[in-house]
């Protein structure tokens, strides 16, 4: 993965996302406020070392650097610049998630938010941020759910249907290079993953806790830090409206089972690192 220095697509106003995206950076102190409301649950936010990796806008570094030492790293110069500007944050580091440039056993905790998905060789991102992850350490993990019938209907980054489930070469051969020609060559294309994979991936080493009791609660009580997407954005008012919110509270959980893998939008991921 190159270190980025162009302009990035995200910037573009005449890009059909750019609204989508704006709305995104517009909340990226309420998405950190949610990531700690989170984490709290597990564990005292306090004189933590934390990674916050692929910080984007830096609302989540902000967030956290109130009672520890935070490191915000992306690989794109522009977002570090905007943190600097923006929250004048401790410490800043353009760095490739996939080499790593910190000693075994640095870090507490570890923000991976909307990040994996971007990532081509997530195998080697597993490794680096076991590496870098103490011993009790913990990570904080949310992405988009590949098999969710919502993102089937609208993909997340996309705002697009039926493309979720496909992989970044049929992305790109079928979708990018008709739809989103300015993009074809972006190394960051994302592949949404599933809870399977996720599970495959991370299961083996760590304690992994499924969060979605608590997001859904927060949707509905409007918790601005989750959704920017204005599909799902209508979905959640309409649910409100014909009151099938009560439903949805019902039958959401925390489980390995059928509604997170198939019915749940996005997942959150607290995984605590398992003693040897």
């Amino acid at each position: 993965m190159e270190i980025i220095k162009s302009s990035p697509v995200w910037l573009d106003k005449t890009h059909p996302n750019f609204l989508r995206w704006e709305r995104a950076r517009n909340i990226s102190v309420e998405r950190g406020k949610f990531v700690k409301q989170t984490l709290e649950h597990y564990c005292e936010l306090r004189q933590l070392k934390i990674l916050d990796l692929g910080s984007g806008e830096g609302g989540t570094s902000k967030v956290l650097s109130d009672n520890n030492f935070v490191i915000s790293t992306d690989i794109n110069l522009f977002r570090l610049r905007r943190q600097k500007e923006n929250f004048r944050l401790r410490k800043t580091l353009q760095a490739n998630a996939l080499k790593l440039p910190f000693a075994d056993s640095t870090f507490d905790l570890i923000i991976i938010q909307d990040v994996i998905e971007h990532i081509e060789n997530i195998y080697q991102l597993y490794e680096e941020i076991f590496r870098v992850l103490k011993a009790d350490g913990m990570i904080y993990l949310s992405t988009p759910n590949r098999l969710s019938i919502i993102n089937f209907i609208s993909d997340p980054h996309w705002g697009a249907p039926f493309i979720s489930i496909l992989n970044r070469k049929l992305l790109q051969k079928y979708f990018i290079r008709y739809f989103r020609k300015s993009e074809f060559n972006r190394k960051d294309i994302p592949q949404l993953l599933s809870l399977k994979r996720l599970w495959n991936l991370f299961s083996d080493r760590f304690e992994i806790k499924i969060m979605t009791d608590l997001s859904v609660d927060q949707l509905f009580r409007e918790n601005k830090g989750i959704v920017w997407s204005d599909f799902h954005l209508r979905l959640i008012n309409l649910l409100k409206q014909i009151k099938a919110d009560r439903v949805v509270r019902r039958i959401s959980n925390n489980n390995y089972g059928f509604v997170n893998k198939y019915l749940t939008p996005t997942f959150y991921l607290i995984m605590k690192k398992k003693s040897l």
